[in-house]
């Protein structure tokens, strides 16, 4: 399951609504609704985002962080290397060939490393 998708089982929760209820208020499929939470399917569109926010009636805040978690909860993500060193690409495809072994310690330092890097570019992670 991705972060989005468990946001998204956490607000149909607390809302009381199943899947198939869900999925017929935003005019998807049930197997669709249940692939987006289950991460088996990429991001859903811009629309079907700002749809979930008003079928949740969620607030600006709440829509952003969920928007946020869309963005980040792709389970099949292509980074481009293209134009950088070749110490980049070596990285990134490292970084892919090992990432089902990484222990949630090395993971948790990583997801540190980068917190950092976009605190000091001034991003939002």
């Amino acid at each position: 399951m991705t972060p989005f998708g468990e946001a998204i089982r956490r607000l149909r929760q607390r809302k009381g609504v199943s899947q198939k209820d869900m999925a017929a208020a935003l005019h998807v499929s049930p197997a669709y609704l249940s692939a987006l939470e289950h991460g088996k399917r990429g991001l859903p569109t811009f629309d079907l985002l700002q749809r979930i926010a008003g079928y949740f009636n969620i607030i600006w805040d709440e829509a952003e962080e969920l928007f946020l978690l869309a963005r980040f909860s792709d389970p099949r993500i292509v980074i481009d290397t293209s134009g950088l060193a070749a110490e980049y690409t070596t990285f990134a495809n490292r970084l892919a060939g090992c990432i089902r072994d990484l222990d949630e310690t090395t993971l948790a330092k990583l997801s540190e490393v980068l917190e950092n890097a976009d605190k000091a570019d001034g991003k939002r992670s």
